[in-house]
């Protein structure tokens, strides 16, 4: 099976879109599948190779590590591969969404739609009206979504969510899966904790880009007010808020008590996870929410802000909590190092995303819009 994968980001960008676009390839091409990537050439990235393929690019005006891709393919032998292709999977209702609709209904191919983001959760990042703003994403939701043969989406809750906008065409709820037994494989460095302030206090965690959609100010301001002093918290990642954040941190006096810790490598993440003792996530943004999924893999447990999709992943293995600082700092206030009950309910809830049941359930999808040619799910 030939499958183009049609994106608007890639690396060095790292986010829960790269990595479940990344994720999705690498299980379907071990499967034995052959999956051809698009995307846009972006600064400090890699070249062009058999597999993968990037346009033209440009800078957009805005504060965002996403470019406006130039719809250029270039050289013959690559629109060789896209009409070699069997079906066009998109993840972007932009400009390479479009591309890939393009090319699906020019060759007869099906066309699926991943639903990664909700747009009109980054509406402050377009210097325009915010109520025209997010009229206008609601309506390019609604006419993409209804454009294509089918849309995934990782949660019941986004499922509902397009079905409110008006989308008609078929959906299906596919999580995006992790590698679980990657995660579940660390282990708790008593050093690291050490280094991260929380030798003998608790550590909380976080992990994800720094940008005011994930609403780490509300998590940072629960800090600050729970009445305690040993609890610390430390912030793996990087992006546009982390300088806002950092001066927040300082004046909230919480400069001893949060570490910034930037990216952090995937390779050192199960250890990190192991390390502390819950996983906190103040953002209602999400469709899913990768990181969720890998904090209950590697057996942590979540506090998190109490929104739809929050609640399809976290299941009955989280705290679920208003996303107000208030609310926050009433459960940090509770917080206690994890028992191993917990952490092994944590993990049975993050089995589910295994990457092997998103593969399988998304080649039967593949399948259902292909009914002169059938693909096996096992290479």
């Amino acid at each position: 099976m030939r499958v183009g994968f049609f994106t608007e980001v890639d690396r060095p960008v790292v986010n829960g879109v790269v990595a479940s676009v990344e994720g999705l390839a690498r299980g379907l091409r071990s499967r034995g599948h052959e999956v051809y990537c698009f995307a846009p050439r972006m600064p400090g990235g890699d070249e062009d190779s058999e597999v993968f393929f990037r346009m033209p690019s440009l800078p957009l005006p805005t504060r965002t590590p996403y470019r406006l891709t130039v719809p250029l393919v270039g050289r013959r032998s690559v629109r060789s591969v896209i009409k070699r292709l069997h079906l066009v999977h998109v993840h972007s209702p932009f400009v390479t969404g479009w591309m890939g609709l393009r090319y699906a209904r020019r060759y007869g191919m099906p066309i699926v739609y991943t639903y990664h983001t909700q747009l009109e959760a980054y509406t402050h990042y377009v210097p325009f009206d915010p109520s025209a703003t997010r009229f206008a994403t609601e309506t390019l939701t609604r006419t993409f979504g209804n454009s294509v043969d089918a849309v995934v989406v990782p949660t019941d809750a986004m499922r509902k969510r397009l079905r409110s906008l008006g989308v008609t065409t078929r959906i299906a709820v596919v999580p995006s899966g992790i590698d679980v037994a990657h995660f579940a494989s660390g282990r708790r460095d008593e050093a690291l904790r050490a280094s991260l302030g929380a030798a003998d206090g608790c550590l909380l965690l976080f992990v994800g880009r720094l940008a005011k959609e994930k609403s780490l100010d509300v998590l940072l301001r629960g800090l600050a007010i729970a009445r305690r002093d040993d609890v610390h918290l430390a912030i793996a990642g990087d992006g546009p808020a982390a300088d806002e954040l950092r001066e927040l941190a300082r004046e909230l006096g919480l400069t001893a008590r949060v570490r910034f810790m930037g990216e952090v490598q995937r390779e050192r993440l199960p250890d990190l996870y192991a390390s502390s003792d819950a996983f906190v996530f103040p953002s209602t943004s999400e469709t899913q929410g990768l990181v969720l999924a890998e904090a209950l893999a590697a057996g942590l447990p979540v506090i998190a802000a109490d929104a739809p999709q929050n609640r399809d992943v976290l299941d009955s293995g989280a705290e679920l909590v208003p996303p107000t600082a208030a609310a926050f700092a009433a459960s940090i206030e509770r917080a206690v190092p994890a028992t191993e009950e917990r952490r092994a309910a944590a993990r049975a809830a993050g089995a589910r995303f295994s990457l092997e049941t998103q593969i399988e359930r998304i080649l039967d999808l593949y399948n259902s819009l292909s009914p002169p040619l059938r693909f096996p799910s096992t290479a």
